[in-house]
């Protein structure tokens, strides 16, 4: 699957992926969220996001965890 929104550059933040044209990465955006914050405190937080740019950070985490093998904690 394609995300437009999403870019992964690795002269910027060392090729994590980001939201494009921006340096906010996807890995802060999941850690916010996670936190608690909503998205509407994101928003104002970060002004030059949309919701649009927020699901597309959900979307791809998503993809990305549907190929990884993720191992539970004992």
């Amino acid at each position: 699957m394609t995300h437009a929104r999403i870019s992964i550059d690795p002269a910027v933040m060392m090729g994590k992926p980001c939201i494009k044209g921006t340096r906010i990465t996807v890995e802060l955006i999941l850690r916010k969220l996670g936190a608690g914050r909503s998205f509407a405190d994101l928003l104002k937080a970060y002004p030059i996001l949309s919701e649009d740019d927020l699901r597309a950070a959900l979307a791809f985490a998503a993809d990305y965890m549907q190929h990884e093998t993720v191992l539970a904690a004992e």
